[in-house]
């Protein structure tokens, strides 16, 4: 599998980079996601929970994918700004909350 970063655009408000990429993966399947995000982390430096993949689209017949990719600063800013669904799909996942124990009054 190869990748090429085919355009980025800053997005400071949202505090992330987003990233068009094209990978040649000819006599192979579709890259999973979790392969794709590690070659961006590779390709942009950045943390695994900051990489946020929105689509892969495989052109037929030619081994060859297109794809939108968000890079965040930080894990914290991508569970700050992104989608449910993209989270889940991308195995980001929110802390969960646990409710502090009660303390019995003296």
């Amino acid at each position: 599998m190869k990748m090429d970063i085919t355009e980025k655009k800053e997005n400071a408000v949202l505090k992330r980079t987003e990233v068009r990429f094209t990978i040649d993966h000819k006599g192979e399947a579709t890259p999973k996601l979790t392969a794709v995000s590690e070659e961006i982390v590779k390709n942009m430096k950045s943390k695994k929970g900051a990489v946020v993949i929105e689509k892969i689209e495989t052109r037929y017949g030619g081994g060859i994918s297109e794809g939108y990719a968000k890079v965040y600063e930080s894990e914290e800013a991508a569970l700050e700004y992104e989608s449910e669904h993209f989270l889940k799909r991308n195995g980001i996942s929110k802390p969960e909350y646990k409710p502090a124990e009660e303390q019995p009054a003296e």
